[in-house]
């Protein structure tokens, strides 16, 4: 092998499993082995391997409270059913994207950093599987899959009209000033078509995200810093870059934005929302928390940490269209809006999903059966298919935060997936 491409190639999975890595380990760890703040750089691999099940550590955050009640219990086969099924996905193949050769599902786990997958079909748990430094009653940041709670919650204050997607932002949130976002309508921030100036390009140092980053730390700012402070400081000042309505445009800002207007229109965090709406009659397990930002405003578009079980039967309650329990908890038009997608026309530049459209905060895949997701950098993904009645949720912590890197060798393995619980049938 070349030895500057062996020097570039970053550590496996194996390898880089934070239990292998000794990240934290003692009292108190090795200097090398220790990961803080206010270093910032615990999102760096392979240091970021420890940190996603760590975030609270790390960021202040707000609950999004599971209440008092007892969990809702999730169905299983028999312990001896639940096993061979795991062997036998384990050793399904499939041949990921522009590859020949094939790969199993096991490969595919370790190839994209997983610390945890759980597979639901018709309701029943039929794979689980914890990796890294996710256990069984542990917690992993989802980055932007947040964005699709945010999502959820707003298309549910549409579907129930408490909200009027058709309005200006001006015309709910007047404090946005002369901010791009001003103009904008509220479908179009929750489809993401909206002409706001915002580079999310983890690469560039440069980038407008790393501004945004600065003015949402909750830290103390550095000595002269004259920039926003907090999400919403900063939505206030967002210049335009094109016309509104005219393309699918992946900006984070969107999703802050919705979660500021969702607050306006209900009065309420999108925290104790989504534990209203979500968490509490759902059943969950656990406790849910968000970052929040120096003003105590939750980050809307990737805070939130949760417990993998916990996201199964957020995804089992898209699949059944709101239903839980025998409980309809919101119209059935909320998850129907979803599946039907957004304006394709206006979806370009993700080659790996090359048919797909974005709504409400939702990557819609358009094939044929008919799948839908929350994804998140890293490889966080809540992966709906209604055709085989499955429920995909994967918490990963891949080196590079695009998605199109593990898309290749992720998506295929979704769909042979997909197909043995339809043969299983």
């Amino acid at each position: 092998m070349n030895p500057a491409l062996a020097q570039s190639k970053p550590l496996s999975a194996q390898e880089s499993d934070p239990n292998v890595m000794g990240w934290m380990q003692g009292f108190p760890p090795p200097a090398d082995k220790m990961i803080t703040q206010p270093d910032s750089n615990y999102f760096s691999f392979p240091k970021l391997r420890w940190s996603v099940c760590h975030l609270r550590e790390f960021l202040p955050t707000e609950e999004i409270s599971r209440g008092i009640g007892a969990p809702s219990p999730l169905n299983y086969p028999s312990a001896a059913e639940f096993a061979t099924l795991r062997g036998t996905i384990d050793a399904l193949t499939f041949t990921p994207m522009n590859s020949d050769s094939p790969m199993t599902w096991e490969e595919s786990l370790y190839t994209n950093y997983t610390d945890g997958m759980l597979i639901l079909h018709k309701g029943e748990v039929v794979y689980e599987r914890y990796f890294g430094c996710l256990k069984e009653d542990g917690k992993h940041a989802i980055m932007s899959m947040t964005k699709s709670i945010t999502g959820l919650l707003g298309q549910i204050l549409v579907s129930e009209g408490v909200l009027d997607d058709s309005l200006l932002v001006r015309d709910i949130i007047p404090e946005i000033g002369d901010s791009a976002f001003a103009s904008a309508t509220v479908r179009q921030v929750m489809d993401m078509t909206t002409g706001v100036k915002y580079s999310e390009d983890y690469s560039d140092p440069n980038a407008d995200i790393w501004l945004y980053s600065a003015a949402a730390s909750p830290l103390p700012k550095a000595e002269g810093y004259e920039g926003p402070n907090g999400y919403w400081q900063y939505l206030q000042q967002v210049q335009p870059e094109g016309n509104h309505g005219d393309a699918f445009h992946y900006k984070t800002i969107n999703s802050d934005m919705l979660g500021w207007i969702i607050s306006r229109v209900t009065g309420k965090s999108v925290t104790d929302l989504a534990s209203e709406r979500l968490w509490r009659p759902l059943g969950m397990e656990q406790d849910a928390y968000q970052t929040v930002d120096a003003m105590g405003v939750p980050f809307a578009g990737g805070g939130v940490t949760a417990g993998l079980r916990d996201l199964g039967r957020l995804g089992q309650l898209l699949l059944n269209e709101g239903n839980a329990h025998g409980t309809q908890l919101f119209p059935v038009d909320v998850v129907k809006t979803i599946k039907a997608g957004g304006d394709q026309s206006k979806f370009m530049g993700f080659p790996t999903i090359e048919n797909g459209s974005y709504t409400s905060q939702y990557w819609v895949f358009h094939n044929d059966h008919g799948a839908f997701a929350a994804r998140g950098v890293h490889g966080q993904t809540i992966y709906v298919d209604p055709t085989a009645e499955m429920v995909l949720v994967r918490l990963s912590s891949f080196p590079q935060a695009q998605n199109g890197f593990i898309d290749p060798t992720s998506l295929p393995a979704y769909q042979a997936v997909a197909e043995f619980l339809l043969a299983r049938d």
